[in-house]
């Protein structure tokens, strides 16, 4: 703690945040109560401020230390309302409303497990909605999936028709875990059959790197190459085979990224190119990253056309976008794209590459795409035991709304806060 506080009196406000992150959950809660409220009051958080001075007044007091749970959750610092919300439902254990932000501030901590410790915990007082949707929503992300069929099935039909999407996004959840777990183990480190049933989407590559190191196939940061763009782009093209789709058309979005990327995919594919348009049928949207588009225009492919199938080569995984791609390339924390500024090892400084956009997607047609090995530790992935996984799902692929899922799920990965 007195590290934390250090650093806030430096007006390190990140930092304080970073530090007390380690501490949180061995911190007595009134002093948690008191930095927070020394914090809050440094970035003019007045609300978060007085809800922490009254913890720091009275720490036995269940419905401060909920309101000081919530107004950390809001904030973005779930970490914080964790402890104080577990000693708010420690003196106060019917309180419905300290259960369901602690099970909220474990959602957003991607501590799945825990949420559903919690819930189970208080089997007996749940309601159906939310609570014994969120005991199945959770248990599913926790890799739980025979607990949330068994719980699913209990559900009864909501009344309130607002839930009816929540209903629905749990019931493709487990049928896609179905249709996987059949080919697929489904464990801690089985990161291309999780994302598959809790998104929807199929994940073209696997990291080759740090995979028992903490990555389990996920990228950090990644300067990426002509050729990793081709070793993408054939894995889309054994996804279309393999799962029997022959859309007619690239539609190409307006950045330049998505664009060069579009005009390699449309050759490797033989297919004509269009301007993308939301309601186009029978198309094959290629976007090289969705978080460097125009957020509305992402939100228009949250709903898909018939046909359409939707191709984003570097998904951010810490921070998804809006929608969720029918396919991903691969899984990156942050990414520069091979014609972005960036240092190279015979570069001075970083330069942008000016070519004509098709002379860049060229270049992409013509590298070679055979996967790097890595550093031997990522598990084989095979072209065969690739298209085995898709043909043996496809059946259950592109239904539902693009729906975003801000979690890792059971197999999580190292990160840079």
């Amino acid at each position: 703690m007195e590290d934390a506080w250090q650093l806030l009196a430096e007006g390190d406000v990140p930092g304080t945040v970073r530090a007390l992150r380690f501490i949180a959950e061995t911190t007595p809660v009134r002093e948690l109560a008191e930095i927070t409220n020394s914090l809050a009051r440094a970035v003019e958080f007045e609300d978060l401020a007085t809800a922490a001075a009254a913890v720091g007044a009275d720490p036995s007091d269940s419905k401060a230390l909920t309101a000081l749970g919530y107004e950390c959750i809001e904030r973005g610092i779930s970490f914080l309302a964790i402890p104080v919300l577990r000693e708010a439902l420690r003196l106060e254990p019917e309180s419905s409303m300290a259960r369901a932000e602690l099970v909220t501030a474990f959602e957003d901590e991607h501590r799945h497990g825990e949420a559903v410790e919690v819930l189970l915990a208080h089997e007996s007082m749940l309601r159906a909605w939310p609570e014994r949707y969120l005991l199945v929503y959770n248990s599913i992300l926790s890799g739980q999936l025979e607990r949330a069929e068994t719980e699913f099935a209990k559900l009864p039909p909501p009344e309130d028709e607002r839930w009816l999407f929540a209903r629905d996004r749990v019931a493709g959840m487990l049928t896609r875990g179905a249709a996987a777990g059949a080919v697929a183990p489904l464990d801690w480190n089985d990161l291309r059959g999780w994302h598959f049933t809790l998104t929807g989407g199929y994940l073209g590559t696997l990291s080759p790197y740090g995979f028992t190191a903490g990555m389990t196939g996920r990228w950090a940061y990644l300067g990426d190459n002509p050729e990793l763009c081709r070793y993408s782009l054939d894995r889309l093209a054994s996804i279309l085979n393999a799962a029997g789709r022959q859309p007619h058309s690239v539609s190409l979005l307006p950045g330049r990224s998505d664009r060069i990327l579009g005009l390699a995919a449309a050759q490797l594919l033989g297919l004509p190119t269009r301007p993308y348009a939301p309601e186009s049928t029978d198309t094959l949207v290629v976007a090289y990253d969705l978080a460097e588009l125009d957020q509305d225009l992402v939100r228009t492919l949250n709903q898909r056309a018939d046909g359409q199938i939707l191709f984003e080569h570097a998904t951010c995984w810490t921070r998804p976008p809006a929608v969720s791609a029918d396919i991903s390339g691969l899984l990156v924390q942050r990414i520069t794209a091979p014609w972005e500024p960036g240092l190279r090892v015979d570069e001075q400084a970083p330069q942008a590459d000016s070519r004509a956009e098709a002379e860049i997607a060229e270049e992409i047609v013509r590298a070679d795409g055979t996967p790097d090995t890595g550093d031997g530790e990522t598990p084989p992935d095979t072209d065969d035991s690739f298209t085995a996984f898709v043909a043996a799902t496809r059946d259950t692929w592109l239904r539902g709304p693009r729906t975003p899922l801000n979690s890792p799920g059971p197999v999580g990965s190292s990160r840079f806060f």
